[in-house]
């Protein structure tokens, strides 16, 4: 459990009457209506669908990837035996040997590199998540803290003024103050998210077989190195 799992009970009882009160309006021109319309959602429903991530998953499963090197490392050695024969047929092995070895562990293109980008990728989301779920709590501590919590708490307690409690009443700046600086730090946090992915995209893209050379076709004439296949050792 962390801050942000303290927080949430009284969180979002406080986001939730801010939901309520800002259902009915906002001051007009207030900095909170760029964040809504970005955010497409109410500080409160933001809120309960940023506290379902968690950074432990994420993790898991960069270790999980990681795990699966390991059974490329022994293919590739397998590739890498040499060889106990020679001629057309071995030529032809070899090269489409060598261009499975590169395929499969070779550079930030193979399989390899994408299952390393992969893992790497899953760490950045789950420290993502860890920084961005304190810098939340932080925002919600503060907004829990404040003297417009006070004021929307009391207004969402008691009925009140339709003066006082409207959208352009001192009870409406409180309940946009506080769903500004929610949404405003969720919206930093999303921005993060969509950095990751941009940096990432490009290691994580597929992997395409791309076999070597020509094509070596034995037979009993030889093959482009001339001569017939012979096996040596046996």
């Amino acid at each position: 459990m962390d801050l942000l799992d303290r927080l949430a009970e009284p969180g979002l009882d406080l986001l939730g009457r801010v939901d309520t009160l800002l259902a009915a309006g906002a001051p007009e021109g207030h900095r909170v209506w760029p964040l809504l319309r970005r955010m497409q959602v109410l500080p409160g429903d933001a809120m309960r669908g940023f506290l379902d991530l968690r950074p432990g998953p994420l993790a898991t499963a960069g270790h999980a990837v990681r795990r699966h090197v390991h059974g490329y490392d022994h293919a590739c050695a397998a590739l890498t035996d040499p060889l106990l024969w020679s001629g057309s047929a071995a030529m032809a092995y070899g090269q489409s040997r060598a261009a499975l070895l590169r395929h499969l562990d070779e550079g930030p293109e193979s399989l390899v590199g994408r299952l390393e980008a992969t893992a790497g990728y899953a760490d950045a989301l789950a420290d993502w998540v860890e920084g961005s779920r304190l810098a939340v709590a932080r925002a919600l501590a503060e907004a829990i803290g404040s003297a417009e919590a006070v004021a929307v708490v009391a207004a969402t307690s008691v009925r009140r003024g339709a003066p006082d409690s409207g959208a352009s009443g001192s009870v409406g700046v409180a309940a946009a103050e506080i769903g500004a600086r929610v949404l405003a730090v969720l919206c930093v946090a999303y921005d993060g998210a969509e950095t990751l992915l941009r940096q990432w995209s490009p290691s994580l893209a597929e992997s395409p077989w791309r076999p070597g050379g020509g094509r070596f076709r034995p037979d009993a004439g030889g093959g482009p190195a001339g001569g017939r296949t012979t096996r040596v050792g046996w």
